[in-house]
């Protein structure tokens, strides 16, 4: 009978979460530097230097790598000859490691997790509590895995119940490009085929904890028929030309993961969960012996980028921006954005609708006229920060919210993450407005490029409230520009041709 100390099971799971927020794993690194190398796509390979200079800046400031700390989800597998010396149960002790991790003032990580979902959607304050999975196996250890899912990512899960007979490549080369780029590729495909619906997700969500090994796999072929369609998937999903945050190329996915599980004559369930370009998870063992060491990775791993977007980038000064400057922008031009940037995300675009539905004006000190609003929710500033890392959120949530905002407030362009849906770009164009994108999974690179920060409205919404942000030099894509063009359209359409 072994051991485990309460201290040692909550200290080891805060360690972890903390440990992943700002530390790639090295595997995920590797990929993606070979997909930087042989990217032909202009854009799709600048986002993927951003991603990899963002994410070298993470791990020597101990920092996030992105402002979407994610939900945190725990795996466990528990031998039967584990003792735990608590009074706490399990999932108990998971939540006290998670809050520890979370609230760590020296990386104070993002609180996004809400009670009451259907209702006030009311924030916990620490990211508790976590989603915990646990099984019972023999051993007198404690296999641990954690991960930090990101909404951008998780968002984008979709699950089907097919029919026996239905082709299992079709369904996910049809269901990837409707995902859109909210999901921050190129990242992973995890999928579950078999079980019940809800063993099926599972399996997809765990099968992202494996490593990224799709290369050996080639070189050394398929030795079944589940890595036989993982090979298959891996290269037909890339041939769609999705690319880098939607943008087009040669890479959309670093691997694709499967796990299965028999499954009733009737059916065959299928769930695919995305994993985004912060990809986080750490893996560790317990055995008595005390608090879990996880080595950090030699920052040999990453390379040596230069990023130098001065020469073929235009200057854009927020404050004295016009409807006419903007209406001679192109799709796919990159902008240096300085000046004062308006933030807002989901629940600021809620209050703000209801207070033009009762008849109300926008808060004292708020004006969007002949102004852009940028879609994040920072995490809090620690140290000497003016702001946390401060990346983009996924622009689509505000689509039903883009025509209010044009119509009502003076608004003229909008910063975020992804593409927009045909609702939204129909208001761009309608109001001749324009849409720039960030890179999603750079934000501690994006917070370099903010100069001051505060809160002007709702501040009670943390980091969902208003904040005023002085810029200087923050690196955004024309995604759409006043005649409606989207680079999420055409961008894909280019490389996907040039794969046939």
């Amino acid at each position: 009978m072994v051991t485990i100390k309460e201290n040692d099971l909550i200290q080891s799971i805060a360690d972890a979460f903390q440990f992943i927020s700002y530390y790639h794993p090295v595997d995920y690194i590797t990929a993606l530097t070979q997909a930087y190398e042989k990217e032909q796509s202009e854009a799709a390979k600048d986002a993927i230097a951003q991603i990899l200079i963002n994410s070298r800046m993470s791990a020597i400031g101990k920092r996030p790598i992105c402002q979407d700390t994610g939900i945190a989800v725990v795996f466990l597998k528990i031998g039967m000859n584990v003792h735990f010396e608590t009074t706490q149960s399990v999932t108990a002790m998971v939540n006290e490691g998670v809050k520890r991790a979370y609230l760590h003032p020296d990386n104070v990580l993002r609180a996004s997790i809400l009670n009451d979902p259907a209702g006030h959607r009311k924030n916990t304050q620490d990211n508790t509590p976590a989603v915990v999975h646990m099984e019972l196996v023999p051993g007198n250890t404690v296999e641990i895995k954690v991960a930090a899912k990101g909404g951008g990512s998780e968002n984008k899960a979709k699950f089907a119940m097919l029919n026996p007979s239905d082709n299992l490549v079709d369904w996910v080369l049809e269901t990837v490009p409707k995902m859109g780029a909210g999901w921050c590729p190129p990242g992973m495909l995890g999928i579950g085929i078999g079980g019940t619906a809800e063993k099926a997700m599972l399996l997809a969500k765990e099968s992202l904890l494996d490593p990224i090994d799709i290369q050996t796999l080639q070189a050394k072929g398929a030795q079944n028929k589940i890595e036989a369609l993982r090979l298959e998937l891996y290269e037909k999903v890339n041939a769609l030309g999705i690319g880098a945050q939607g943008l087009g190329g040669l890479t959309t996915v670093l691997d694709v993961k499967i796990l299965d599980y028999p499954t009733h004559a009737a059916s065959l369930p299928i769930a695919m969960i995305p994993n985004c370009a912060a990809t986080r998870h750490a893996h560790f063992t317990l055995d008595g012996s005390g608090v879990a060491e996880l080595v950090p990775p030699n920052l040999d791993n990453w390379p040596t980028i230069t990023w130098d977007i001065a020469e073929k980038a235009r200057r854009v000064n927020l404050d004295t921006i016009t409807p006419e400057e903007i209406a001679q922008w192109q799709p796919g031009e990159t902008l240096l954005l300085n000046g004062k940037l308006l933030t807002g995300r989901d629940a600021a675009h809620k209050r703000i609708a209801d207070l033009f539905a009762q008849g109300q004006s926008l808060p004292p000190g708020v004006d969007f006229n002949n102004r852009f609003i940028y879609y994040v929710g920072p995490v809090d500033a620690v140290r000497d920060e003016i702001v946390g890392p401060a990346g983009p959120t996924t622009a689509t949530r505000m689509d039903k919210f883009t025509d209010m905002m044009l119509a009502k407030t003076g608004l003229i362009g909008m910063v975020g993450k992804a593409e927009r849906g045909p609702v939204a770009i129909e208001a761009i164009k309608k109001y001749r407005a324009v849409y720039l994108m960030a890179v999603g999974g750079a934000a501690y690179l994006v917070s370099k490029a903010i100069r001051s920060s505060k809160v002007i409205a709702f501040k009670n919404l943390g980091m969902e409230a208003i904040h005023e942000f002085e810029v200087e030099d923050m690196p955004v894509t024309v995604a759409v520009d006043v005649e409606g063009r989207s680079v999420h359209e055409t961008g894909p359409k280019i490389w996907r041709i040039k794969h046939i």
